[in-house]
């Protein structure tokens, strides 16, 4: 799940923010649950979906930008709110709702990360893959956050979903062999050898969708990001790429245990981080 180009979502946190943590907020705990707000926020998890749902219902692609903003918090620093300075717990509520409203699979998401105090330019930009990443340095980043090479390869398949910059996949489609000539010619179209920057292409054939598409493109040579392709390259990863191409339904499972792990990196619990008073904004 290399990083890629999102959608403004300020304005979804807002609205979540005010209507639901700002009121919920004296929670606590030691260890994460997903009835950890059972007492004190029951209908916590109504609110972020009816949220998300009129997001999502608005602007498809929200549903992708919050997923993509939940993996960069977690490989930043752990999952804390620290991306956007914002509460972890209710991203990782909107990035379940967000796959689920476009088809996937619902999770179980623990609950009783505290926020982080901090955020860190550095560490995103060491932190987190790059689409231009070879299979290697995924596997070893991922590594480094407690995930196998597999979960890299179930979490990749978040780009079920989304679209990305054209500056992002252009040596892909201008110089890569491993690719499909028709799908290259295709995005060609709209990403021209210099310049467009910015143009956007879907990160698989179905991105309002949230299905098992991206591994039968990959097995197609149909991956947009160079990050994507390289699982499945004749490496370490193709025979888990070719299982998820031909069973949807082993996929949509794996991938909420995955997310339920990635979810679990380094999270703020007890009396590390804050319970935000506004969600935010850091306690004075």
């Amino acid at each position: 799940m290399a990083s890629t180009t999102t959608t403004t979502s300020s304005q979804f946190f807002f609205v979540v923010s005010i209507i639901s943590l700002l009121a919920c907020n004296s929670a606590n705990g030691y260890h994460l649950s997903p009835n950890f707000y059972a007492r004190t926020c029951s209908n916590l998890q109504t609110i972020v979906r009816d949220v998300m749902r009129q997001a999502v219902t608005i602007e498809k692609r929200m549903g992708a930008s919050i997923l993509r903003l939940f993996f960069h918090d977690c490989f930043v620093q752990g999952c804390d709110g620290s991306i956007l300075l914002d509460d972890t717990d209710i991203l990782a509520l909107a990035a379940r709702d967000g796959v689920v409203l476009l088809g996937g699979k619902s999770w179980q998401v623990p609950l009783g990360r505290r926020d982080s105090r901090t955020a860190s330019l550095s560490k995103a930009n060491s932190d987190l893959p790059s689409p231009f990443a070879d299979l290697p340095t995924l596997i070893s980043m991922f590594a480094a956050k407690g995930l196998t090479a597999r979960d890299m390869t179930i979490l990749s398949g978040g780009h079920a979903i989304g679209f990305s910059q054209c500056s992002l996949f252009r040596n892909r489609i201008y110089n890569e062999t491993n690719i499909d000539p028709a799908f290259a010619t295709a995005r060609r179209a709209n990403c021209p050898f210099s310049g467009c920057d910015t143009n956007l292409a879907p990160l698989d054939s179905t991105p309002n969708r949230f299905d098992n598409n991206y591994y039968q493109n990959l097995v197609a040579r149909r991956g947009l990001l160079h990050s994507d392709q390289v699982l499945f390259n004749g490496g370490s990863q193709d025979a888990t790429v070719r299982t998820y191409s031909i069973n949807p339904a082993a996929f949509l499972r794996d991938f909420g245990a995955a997310m339920v792990k990635m979810g679990n990196i380094s999270p703020l619990t007890g009396t590390h981080g804050e319970i935000r008073r506004s969600c935010r904004v850091i306690n004075s």
